[in-house]
This record gives structure tokens, C-alpha cells and sequence, in this order.
């Protein structure tokens, strides 16, 4: 089976998006891509509308919605500028868990339990934004830090965000890692509990009977779609999250 997506898939994929929302992943693929930066002002709505052959209405309904994702900045009588991205300030950082535990003066490393392409369930196809039974990408991983495991990341994935996660090699590069270079952070929705793990999840942390975790939930948004649903469990015992607002 093949698990690649050709440029030429992708390319029909785009010209059924609709206009605005090509419009939006073409403003967020030239900021991700560093041709504009925080500051910088984009073309206007007529030329954005010549260059995509929609009227301006169209333009102005993408760019109005990327304005209040925060990634655009309108300014009355002057333009439309890449905004500063306010996301990354959030009291639960994305910080990749090999940097954290980096910074700590301390050793990572990961072992892959589970890379797979399956159909999302009703509850998970809602959520990633795709049709029901859709197929989506799956991972399995446990982080641990000097050896011991710190964390159980379960990991849903949009293909049409990242049609390459497959073929990634985890043992050398976090899930974390790998989308925030191909995919452009637009917005993270996030909770944390504490859980009971599954019998699985408490043996993978080698964690004792009526232990519990403390499970961060994450969503994250990419080129005006959901990128990836990801579940970590870290063991309540070992493990505390802190931030700084």
C-alpha cells in the first residue's frame, strides 16, 4: 500500500478546498515558510483576488478569519500584517518533551509501540474534522528521561496535514518535532486531568496498581484544519506540569 501522497493529489485535493480556505493555507504556508514574517505586510484583498480569480469578498472572508485566529493583523487604512503568534505564550507550552527533559541536563529517549494507518471512530472523525471512518494516522509512543519512562504519548494524526507521518523515523525525532516543522501551528486547545491509565498505559510507565496519571489532552490546528489529537499520560508520581503567565 502506498502511504504517500503525490504533489498531483495534492494539487486536486487544493482545487476542491474551497476558495477561501485556499486562500488561507496559501497566507499560512508563505508565513510557515518564512517568506512573511511577524511585521510584514501581505498583498491586499484585489491583488490576493487576482491572483486566485475569486472576488474580493471571498478574499476578505479568508483573511477575516485568519485575523481572528490571531495570525493576521488588520490595520484600518494601511493593510493586512502577520501578527505576532500570541499562541506560543500559553501556560502549557508545545514544547517538545526531548527539549524539556534536555533542559533539565537530563537523557531522552523514546521507544515506538504502535505507527498505523486505521479508520477513526465516529467520536474521533468529529474531532479530527474528517468523514466518519475516515482513515487517519496512529502512533504509540513512550518517552523516558535517564531510562526511566516519563510519558505515554498516544498520538491521532489528519493525513491531509501531514501524509508523510508514516514514514517517519520516531526512534530519531519526536511526533512533536516532525509537525511543527511541516505543518504551521495555527491554535492548541488543551486540558489536563488526572485519569486512571488503562492496564497498558500503567504497564508501559511501570507504574504500581491504583496509581494515577496525569494525562494532558491536546489538540492542535494547522493550515484551518485540526492536525492532531494526542493523549499524554505521565505517571502523577513523577511528574508535574508548570508554566508562567
Amino acid at each position: 500500500m502506498n502511504l504517500r501522497t503525490s504533489s498531483a493529489d495534492l494539487a486536486a485535493r487544493d482545487k476542491r478546498a474551497p476558495a477561501f480556505q485556499r486562500i488561507k493555507e496559501h497566507v499560512l504556508r508563505q508565513i510557515h515558510e518564512g517568506h512573511w514574517r511577524e511585521g510584514d505586510a501581505i498583498p491586499g484583498e484585489e491583488a490576493l483576488a487576482r491572483e486566485f480569480g475569486v472576488s474580493r469578498m471571498t478574499v476578505n472572508r479568508a483573511l477575516r478569519e485568519l485575523s481572528s485566529e490571531q495570525v493576521l493583523e488588520r490595520v484600518q487604512g494601511s493593510g493586512t500584517y502577520v501578527a505576532q503568534q500570541k499562541f506560543l505564550a500559553t501556560l502549557v507550552e508545545l514544547r517538545n518533551i526531548a527539549d524539556e527533559i534536555a533542559a533539565r541536563g537530563h537523557r531522552h529517549a523514546s521507544e515506538l509501540q504502535l505507527l498505523e494507518r486505521a479508520r477513526a471512530s465516529d467520536a474521533l472523525a468529529r474531532k479530527l474534522g474528517l468523514a466518519a471512518r475516515a482513515s487517519v494516522f496512529h502512533s504509540v509512543i513512550v518517552h523516558f528521561e535517564n531510562g526511566l519512562p516519563l510519558q505515554v504519548e498516544d498520538r491521532w494524526v489528519n493525513p491531509q496535514v501531514a501524509p508523510d507521518y508514516l514514514a517517519q523515523d520516531f526512534t530519531r525525532g519526536t511526533p512533536n518535532a516532525y509537525l511543527m516543522k511541516v505543518a504551521p501551528l495555527q491554535g492548541v486547545d488543551f486540558e489536563i486531568e488526572a485519569d486512571t491509565p488503562t492496564e497498558a498505559v500503567r504497564q508501559l510507565l511501570r507504574m504500581q496498581a491504583r496509581e494515577f496519571c496525569l494525562v494532558l489532552r491536546r489538540t492542535t490546528y494547522s493550515m484551518g484544519q485540526v492536525a492532531s489529537v494526542a493523549a499524554m499520560w505521565h505517571p502523577a508520581k513523577r511528574y508535574r506540569f508548570t508554566g508562567r503567565i
